[in-house]
């Protein structure tokens, strides 16, 4: 005789109701080793590299990403996304036998991905749209990507006429350009800094959709607003922060524990085990 598990009570579902979200028509993930980038330092920054007896690179942050999707010919539903990312390479210099002296620079690493991105005809238009040219970008998915800041792996000096790869530099937004308060130099140095970093990211398409979904209730919230900025407030800075709960997890790995007990979840209360 066949046990059933038994059934979630459903009797809780008011309505059924229909939401307008993203719906995720393909994804993968990468974990990129980056060997030997180009910093393109600052001008001053370039002037004591040129200079140093030693260089080592100490931190590499992920300030900007652009993304480019273009249907594949011939194979419909399919996008390729080149994506460009920007880093801000910080390094220290040393000059001789005084303390290490701190030089920056922008660094840039494109890829292309292939992914499934369905079909979509239909343009969309909203009371947001502001370039009435950008229609036929309507119909293309939305590409996302997600990136933590890189890992620094090595770096090291080399001269210029050493350096091998001469590719040229892609455009670099403006809003990239601000995160240096000097020029950039692109070309005629003595030497270089490269830098090998490891990269993971997660790269995914999305389409927009309509979902038929249950609801319960109405999500009502059971926090008190804080008086804290509003004249007349009786709660003192440290009152609140007492309320705080220990950030655990800030300090140490995630235990990995579900919100929901399995033994609690609609999920798979359907199953049927023959014995």
């Amino acid at each position: 005789m066949p046990d059933q598990t038994p059934a979630c009570d459903l009797s809780g579902i008011r309505e059924a109701v229909c939401i307008h979200t993203k719906k995720v028509t393909d994804a993968c993930r990468d974990k990129d080793c980056i060997e030997d980038l180009r910093v393109y330092l600052t001008r001053e920054s370039q002037s004591i590299l040129d200079r140093c007896a030693t260089a080592r690179a100490r931190c590499v942050e992920l300030i900007h990403t652009t993304i480019q999707v273009e249907a594949v010919p011939y194979n419909t539903g399919f996008f390729t996304l080149d994506i460009t990312f920007f880093y801000r390479v910080v390094a220290d210099v040393t000059l001789g036998g005084t303390r290490p002296t701190t030089v920056y620079g922008l660094a840039v690493f494109s890829k292309r991905a292939l992914l499934f991105g369905g079909d979509g005809n239909a343009k969309v238009f909203t009371n947001r749209m502001c370039d009435c040219k950008s229609s036929r970008c309507n119909c293309m998915p939305q590409a996302v990507v997600e990136v933590v800041d890189p890992m620094v792996l090595d770096s090291n000096v080399v001269d210029a006429c050493n350096c091998g790869c001469g590719c040229d530099l892609p455009e670099i937004p403006e809003c990239v350009l601000c995160w240096f308060d000097d020029e950039l130099v692109l070309s005629g140095e003595c030497r270089r800094l490269l830098v090998t970093i490891g990269q993971f990211s997660i790269i995914r398409l999305e389409r927009d959709t309509q979902l038929l979904i249950p609801v319960f209730d109405y999500c009502i919230p059971t926090k008190v607003c804080s008086e804290t900025g509003v004249v007349g407030g009786t709660e003192s800075p440290c009152d609140i922060f007492g309320k705080i709960e220990f950030p655990v997890d800030a300090f140490f790995p995630s235990r990995n524990e579900p919100c929901i007990q399995p033994s609690e979840s609609c999920t798979g209360c359907y199953r049927t085990t023959n014995k």
